[in-house]
């Protein structure tokens, strides 16, 4: 796999000077916990980023629950880490990979390419009696310069083109095989009780984005680890999606669709882009329209 790397791999390469492990531990339902986590015990050497703290923007009317941190800012809190152009990171958390995706994701997006999410949470690292310490690691800052690649982002205009594509093409039978051939693919990466509206536990709306299909981020885990799928189970979880045609990513906030994004970029699929704000920024626009149920 050319972005996941296992236990072994970070073990043998712990003390490297070029790596930088970060720890990215992080709950919805206990916000403090993952930093009380951290300093209770991590992966030596390893640095902690907040998701909300360090890897979000404050909310606002728009823009999501977690919205991306100005790129300045995020150039700012990378370097206070440690990292620099050569720096090779390994991020973790205990979240089945969740927050490490977004870190991946937003690292790649400023141009970073040395990125690698471990395939273990910190639970499994320890278990395995690998080290941990409650060591802070002696960090010193650098300069770290953004280089952002527009292409891996979609902002909401670019949706609600799409969607309204995908509405248009619906209203004329006779041109909908045709049309939609031709349009991006929709994904939604939340669980199928949301994507159906048939719960919401979190935004105040349920349904999805009309003309979106569902891939629960999730489903690309195989074992009691949940550990990625192999490149060829990843392979036939997305056969039904074309690689040649472009992909929209998105989920609640933007989050948990950035493990999408990663397991569709192991798997081949090379044009993929990420609704930043998500679910949670569309509902934000009263005009926006809302599906519930599967979109045929």
């Amino acid at each position: 796999m050319q972005n996941i790397v296992s236990m072994k791999w970070l073990l043998a390469r712990l003390y490297e000077p070029d790596i930088v492990t970060v720890d990215c531990r992080f709950w919805l339902n206990d916000k403090p916990a993952g930093a009380a986590a951290y300093e209770a015990e991590h992966i030596p050497g390893a640095v902690y980023l907040d998701l909300e703290k360090d890897l979000s923007a404050p909310v606002t009317t728009h823009g999501g629950r977690h919205p991306l941190p100005d790129v300045d800012q995020l150039a700012l809190t990378l370097g206070k880490a440690g990292i620099h152009p050569n720096s090779r990171v390994v991020i973790y958390d205990d979240n089945k990979g969740i927050n490490a995706a977004r870190l991946w994701w937003m690292l790649h997006y400023v141009g970073h390419q040395q990125v690698y999410v471990l395939n273990e949470g910190f639970t499994t690292w320890k278990n395995a009696k690998y080290p941990v310490t409650s060591d802070q690691p002696v960090v010193i800052p650098t300069t770290f310069v953004a280089h952002v690649q527009p292409d891996m982002l979609a902002d909401i205009e670019e949706v609600r083109q799409v969607s309204q594509a995908y509405r248009s093409t619906d209203a004329t039978p006779s041109v909908q095989t045709q049309d939609k051939d031709s349009l991006p693919t929709l994904i939604d990466s939340r669980e199928n009780k949301r994507y159906l509206g048939l719960e919401e536990p979190i935004d105040p709306k349920a349904g999805h984005i009309p003309g979106a299909v569902n891939y629960f981020w999730l489903d690309t885990r195989h074992d009691e680890e949940d550990r990625y799928d192999d490149v060829e189970r990843l392979e036939k979880h997305f056969a039904g999606l074309d690689k040649e045609k472009p992909i929209i990513v998105y989920c609640g906030s933007g989050v948990s669709a950035c493990p999408n994004v990663l397991a569709l970029n192991e798997a081949g699929y090379k044009n993929v882009k990420l609704y930043s704000g998500s679910w949670s920024d569309w509902i934000s626009y009263e005009e926006n329209p809302v599906a519930t149920g599967e979109d045929i």
